[in-house]
């Protein structure tokens, strides 16, 4: 399979707040998928995760949209890789889908031979939600504030430094090549296997800096517990006006943010994804969902599937000069 074949099809992310739900998406009074059987709703990780916590946000929402139960099903592990490959193998009926971010959609398929699952042919897009940034944070034991002092900090230190990332060959791990290689600095990517462990040797001092994402390091950023120092993407994030983004401060090329978005298995009838896309713009367009959303340091914004498809492909397009220039192997 070539990196080509990976690349989804045409559309623009949209990632604007919608005070109110466009005419085509109103409720329509259909009768529900399947009968009212209940939707299945896989996450690729563990429970109490950012992932699973905007997935129930949705959820309860969705049942409501839908007029049919909507059960979170947990299946972690591998990045996202089993449930992506549960939803691969599951019936094409609009009863099973899986909410994912980009590593699973976009990054694992540049990073595994063989991760069990193409997006292109065994995925239907069915809606965007929201997109996000990563960041870098330190710990309160080091006196950086500024990304500049962290680096001078690290160069006292024989120019060497580890920093946490919530897995190997995820897009945290290639902003710690690129750190390294832009301020010339020996820097090691620690990988651990999910952000709470990480967050917990970074706020205990194990680890002097984390790169993860401003969903999960916002609270502690907030209580003085760490500090964010810097963010992706082409402007600064709602939730940290005042934190510069590494465009500003001159490391450039990655702009494009990662995403949340709904996924059904390829063969799932046109007619039920329209459906289900519209449940999720009703979803999304609620004032307590996009203020949840805010407050959990994304930024909502509905993407139909033609959107999503787009800004999947933008971001991938991204990440895989990254990472070919980084001289990663995929494993």
């Amino acid at each position: 399979m070539t990196l080509s074949r990976r690349h989804f099809s045409t559309g623009l992310a949209a990632a604007c707040l919608a005070p109110a739900l466009p005419a085509w998406a109103q409720p329509s009074g259909a009768t529900p998928i399947a009968g009212g059987k209940p939707v299945h709703l896989l996450v690729g990780f563990p429970p109490g995760g950012g992932t699973d916590v905007v997935a129930r946000l949705l959820a309860d929402k969705l049942k409501d949209a839908l007029g049919q139960p909507v059960v979170v099903e947990n299946r972690p592990g591998a990045g996202g890789q089993i449930a992506a490959q549960a939803l691969k193998a599951a019936t094409p009926d609009g009863l099973t889908l899986f909410f994912s971010h980009d590593h699973t959609i976009s990054i694992l398929p540049l990073v595994t031979r063989q991760p069990g699952f193409d997006p292109v042919s065994d995925f239907a897009q069915v809606a965007g939600v929201a997109t996000f940034a990563n960041a870098l944070a330190v710990n309160t034991r080091t006196p950086a504030r500024q990304l500049d002092e962290y680096v001078e900090w690290v160069q006292k230190q024989g120019g060497k430094g580890n920093v946490g990332i919530p897995a190997p060959a995820s897009v945290p791990e290639f902003l710690v090549k690129l750190l390294a290689q832009k301020y010339r600095l020996d820097l090691v990517a620690a990988p651990y296997r999910g952000s709470a462990p990480m967050l917990g040797d970074l706020l205990g001092g194990q680890i002097d800096a984390a790169i993860g994402s401003v969903p999960e390091l916002l609270e502690n950023h907030k209580a003085g517990k760490l500090r964010v120092l810097a963010t992706i993407g082409a402007k600064r994030q709602a939730a940290l006006p005042d934190v510069p983004t590494f465009g500003e401060l001159g490391l450039t090329g990655f702009d494009d943010l990662p995403y949340y978005g709904f996924f059904a298995p390829a063969g799932t009838p046109a007619a039920t994804i329209e459906r289900l896309s519209n449940a999720v713009a009703q979803a999304t367009a609620l004032p307590d969902v996009q203020a949840q959303l805010l407050r959990l340091g994304l930024t909502p914004g509905y993407m139909t599937p033609e959107q999503l498809t787009r800004r999947a492909r933008a971001y991938e397009k991204t990440w895989a000069r990254i990472i070919r220039e980084s001289g990663f192997t995929p494993q």
